[in-house]
């Protein structure tokens, strides 16, 4: 963008807000409207200054930044909010991006790393610390992880016995006629019990059928 980011400090501590200001205000590019010490003064400060960008807070007396930044999310045309934080907390980081956070930086940053961060969040990226985006990824791919566990257990949970019984056996490498001998069964029985089981669960192949039954956890 061409004008000046316009930042907003949230921060109780008034050395910290005195100092990332004027780290801010070196780049021409940059330049602090305004700087306030609670949650409960950042929305009436975003709506008297209009920042693109809020450096915000996490530990802070009364509205801490999760709080005030669901009150930031809930105006018109909310600014951009990067969470700051001196210690990368835990599930903090996935937390305030749960929340809404469009940044998570550590306060032990690089000046050239918070600056940056105000820059690449106004060009519509999601700046991170890097302890911080590992435990996020982390998150997130367990997440999606979760979400496919779930849904392999809810199509299996679809199956008859015989039917879940010959596809364990079928992932497990097994072939219809093994399978036929350890169930007692024919295999033109077990093969139309492998079909039914493929259309209800939306497989075209053995290597299909063999990571949902895996997925599902029906293979120990």
């Amino acid at each position: 963008m061409s004008e000046q980011i316009r930042v907003l400090l949230v921060d109780d501590d008034p050395l910290v807000r005195s100092g990332v200001r004027l780290m801010l205000e070196a780049s021409p590019d940059l330049a602090v409207v305004a700087d306030v010490g609670s949650g409960e003064e950042a929305v009436a400060a975003i709506q008297a200054h209009r920042p693109h960008v809020v450096l915000l807070d996490y530990r802070m007396r009364e509205l801490d930044g999760i709080a005030t930044l669901g009150e930031i999310r809930r105006l018109e045309s909310p600014p951009k909010v990067v969470l700051l934080t001196t210690f990368d907390l835990g599930d903090l980081p996935l937390r305030a991006v749960r929340a809404g956070a469009d940044g998570f930086l550590l306060k032990t940053s690089s000046p050239v790393e918070i600056v940056q961060a105000v820059r690449d969040v106004v060009a519509g990226h999601a700046p991170l610390s890097p302890q911080s985006a590992g435990h996020v990824l982390a998150h997130v791919r367990d997440d999606v992880a979760d979400r496919r566990r779930s849904e392999a257990a809810r199509r299996v949970a679809e199956l008859s016995d015989r039917e879940r019984e010959v596809c364990v056996l079928m992932a497990q490498g097994e072939t219809t006629a093994g399978a036929a001998r350890r169930l007692f069964l024919s295999e033109s029985t077990v093969k139309t019990h492998l079909r039914s089981a493929e259309v209800k669960l939306g497989v075209g192949s053995r290597a299909e059928l063999a990571i949902l039954v895996d997925r599902a956890g029906l293979i120990g």
